[in-house]
């Protein structure tokens, strides 16, 4: 198993566009193409409370590309993520780190 931690940094006053995004649509869209999301948690204290930062669980890196690339590749996505950036970008960046759990770990 390998974590996926996912962190977005939204320009300020869209975490609501994002947050509503995830709700309506990405979630959905995530359980169609296999994803196993572990958890999403907001900055309450840190450096930007700007951030939504969140982890999928995978069984290897070819089970990642592969749904990624059929996430990416979705029409559903791409009108969600127009739709949603209708008043303008949520997003300024978002970075990714691939994690593999240690032999201690209680997440194996």
């Amino acid at each position: 198993m390998i974590v996926e931690l996912c962190v977005y940094r939204c320009l300020p006053g869209r975490m609501p566009a994002l947050l509503k995004r995830f709700e309506t649509a990405t979630l959905g869209l995530f359980a169609k193409h296999g994803f196993k999301p572990h958890g999403f948690f907001t900055s309450v204290i840190g450096p930007s409370a700007q951030e939504l930062t969140y982890m999928l669980l995978w069984d290897s890196l070819a089970e990642r590309e592969r749904c990624w690339d059929s996430f990416m590749a979705d029409s559903e996505w791409t009108a969600a993520r127009t739709a949603s950036e209708a008043d303008g970008w949520i997003v300024v960046n978002a970075g990714n780190q691939i994690l593999k759990p240690t032999a201690f770990s209680p997440l194996r």
